[in-house]
């Protein structure tokens, strides 16, 4: 296995470097999927020989930043994790997501889009039909912010809104009444982190699940907050959640606006926030659509079959059964 090691110039170069209880070098090790250890003065990097690499740039990099008597914060280390993790490979290598082992790449022009509005902006609506990674690619964004210490903490939310069935109630204690409404999240951390690994961030609450209605009267700082399935969220439940936003904070609100399960004379939130707030600095409004579908190869023509039957409908006249507008405006609309 590859193997560096890095001298540091005395102790207060080693503080500067490692961080307050080698916080940054917890940050470097859990981004770049190495092993970090620090002895006497010295660090030793081990791993897959490129990963080495990052990291000894970015070390590097820390030094350089000590050198010129400046204090170093978790910020500039998520810079130069990104600067070495970018390299020489181009601007399109900054909207890959790589988390241990794997590497999570954009796999349409509208995912990329997608991506490099998480990047960009504080607010971030994306509405699309299923299957075309909305809410993957928020949580593995919000997985590898919380591991490069650009945020602090993961809420993840969604609205307790059943699919046209009644389950009635359910037994257990909180955890487990809402674990049938954020499985689809837990679905996507499963795949980008280990079971132990969630459990012990979650107990350390670095990571939280909540339904939409224990979010009222919080404020939320240094968090990346992702509603999932926002199509399903009142007008006022979603003024309430966009409202938590903090210092620091993230907001990501996703779903398909031709799957609401809100009674029929009930507005979708979702539908309503990409309307009003289209044209606020600082929020990009992402539309998806068919092309944009990545799931199995079925789902998109299963999809294609229920829209082009809405849509003929439609085209009947004023007496054809009320649908919900598909959502077909693709690209990124936003402002500041």
């Amino acid at each position: 296995m590859p193997e560096v090691t890095i001298t540091l110039d005395g102790h207060a170069e080693e503080l500067a470097v490692f961080g307050s209880r080698d916080q940054h070098l917890r940050q470097i090790r859990d981004a770049l999927g190495i092993k970090a250890i620090a002895r006497h003065g010295e660090v030793r990097l081990e791993g897959e020989s490129d990963r080495v690499e990052r990291a000894r740039q970015v070390f590097e990099g820390l030094r350089n930043l000590h050198k010129g008597r400046r204090p170093i914060h978790t910020s500039d280390v998520a810079d130069l994790i990104d600067k070495a993790t970018r390299g020489e490979e181009g601007p399109e290598a900054s909207l890959e997501i790589r988390e241990g082992n794997r590497i999570v790449r954009p796999r349409s022009d509208g995912q990329s889009r997608y991506l490099r509005a998480l990047q960009d902006y504080p607010l971030v609506l994306c509405a699309g039909p299923a299957g075309t990674g909305k809410t993957y690619l928020a949580v593995a964004m919000a997985v590898t912010a919380l591991r490069k210490g650009r945020i602090k903490k993961i809420v993840l939310v969604r609205p307790a809104v059943e699919a046209g069935e009644h389950l009635g109630f359910l037994p257990g204690d909180l955890e487990a009444k809402i674990n049938p409404y954020l499985r689809p999240l837990l679905d996507a951390l499963h795949d980008l982190m280990d079971y132990d690994q969630i459990r012990r961030y979650m107990s350390n609450d670095l990571i939280e699940i909540a339904p939409l209605a224990y979010m009222r009267g919080r404020t939320l700082n240094d968090a990346m907050i992702i509603l999932d399935e926002g199509q399903n969220a009142t007008i006022p439940q979603m003024k309430m959640f966009l409202t938590r936003m903090g210092t620091n904070a993230r907001i990501v609100v996703t779903g398909d606006p031709t799957q609401v399960d809100l009674p029929a004379a009930t507005k979708s939130g979702l539908a309503d926030a990409l309307d009003r707030l289209g044209r606020v600095d600082g929020v990009a409004t992402v539309y998806l659509d068919r092309a944009d579908i990545v799931r199995h190869p079925l789902v998109q023509a299963i999809v294609n079959a229920y829209e082009d039957e809405e849509l003929g409908r439609d085209a009947e006249g004023p007496t054809a059964a009320p649908t919900v507008p598909a959502v077909e405006r693709p690209g990124i609309a936003a402002s500041g």
